[in-house]
């Protein structure tokens, strides 16, 4: 790999980038406040170091050659990565994490869970973002063993403080034509026993939890909610799935809430915990705040429960 230093620069491709885009010198100049001489200045230097014509006349205008626009599409490559470059640079220096760890409760809705990223990207583009998926005591084990910076759990171990961010409200369901239906009255938890319950796992390790569990004579454990919801819709079992993901389903009469006496409908709460708060950088807080914004709104159209 040769040592030679390159002979033409990123600011010269930047300047050929602009009179592109921009269609003339003058447009080009003022998009990178710089002087229309500077600009010409500048592209005369490229086109010296370059064995190739990049720029030629078109009537009164200077537009690209065919190798010319070869070479900047590989040049706007380099530039925007060393524009990422610069902006990582520039949140080292404002003390912003490069990475947030967040631990999400399999049940929270997706809608203001995806919101929250979107705009927690405006906000720090350079910071990367890992996401877990957990259930139950999997969401605690992970702020216990420090694996996680932020964590949506239903469930907050010893040790832990958490801020309320959404409630879900569980409803048992089977498919509309569930021989729970048929039954055609009033259910209670004996008719629930005698028929197949799907159940999601626990992803904890040290004291997993059976939450929601009958002691059904059947019970299939599944390792997502929407294979839970897949099961349910074939008219294989019934379970509590929280209403914010089969409100299409429920609407269309394809999944039907079952008439319990009781326990019917089950609200839950999740809470937004900081694995340390006062260790917690301006990226994990930032996304706390998004998490909230989010989830209020969510919530005040009433699409969380």
């Amino acid at each position: 790999m040769s040592n030679t230093p390159p002979r033409t620069t990123l600011e010269q491709w930047a300047l050929l980038d602009a009179l592109d885009e921009r269609g003339s010198f003058e447009a080009a100049a003022e998009s990178l406040n710089r002087t229309q001489s500077s600009v010409s200045y500048g592209l005369k230097r490229l086109q010296e170091q370059l064995p190739v014509t990049v720029l030629e006349p078109q009537g009164r205008r200077t537009v690209l050659t065919e190798s010319g626009w070869l070479l900047l599409q590989r040049a706007r490559v380099l530039l925007h990565e060393f524009r990422r470059l610069e902006r990582l640079a520039a949140t080292l220096g404002q003390g912003w994490e490069t990475t947030v760890r967040l631990a999400v409760e399999i049940v929270m809705p997706l809608e203001p869970l995806l919101e929250a990223l979107a705009r927690f990207t405006e906000q720090a583009p350079q910071t990367q973002v890992q996401l877990v998926e957990t259930v139950l005591s999997g969401t605690g084990e992970a702020l216990v063993r420090h694996q996680v910076d932020l964590a949506i759990t239903g469930l907050i171990p010893p040790g832990f403080i958490g801020d309320p961010l959404l409630r879900v409200d569980f409803v048992a369901v089977a498919r509309h034509d569930h021989p729970l239906h048929r039954l055609g009255r009033v259910l209670t938890l004996d008719d629930l026993r005698a028929h197949r319950q799907v159940v999601i796992r626990d992803t904890g390790h040290w004291r997993p939890v059976d939450s929601g569990w009958l002691e059904a004579e059947e019970r299939w454990t599944v390792s997502h909610l929407r294979t839970a919801i897949a099961l349910i819709e074939r008219g294989l079992a019934f379970a509590w799935i929280p209403e914010s993901s089969i409100r299409a389903e429920l609407a269309r009469g394809e999944l039907r809430p079952l008439p319990l006496e009781s326990g019917g409908h089950r609200p839950e709460t999740l809470y937004l915990v900081l694995a340390d708060p006062t260790a917690a950088g301006p990226a994990t807080r930032a996304l706390g705040v998004c998490l909230r914004e989010r989830a209020q709104a969510f919530q005040s159209m009433g699409q969380g429960v």
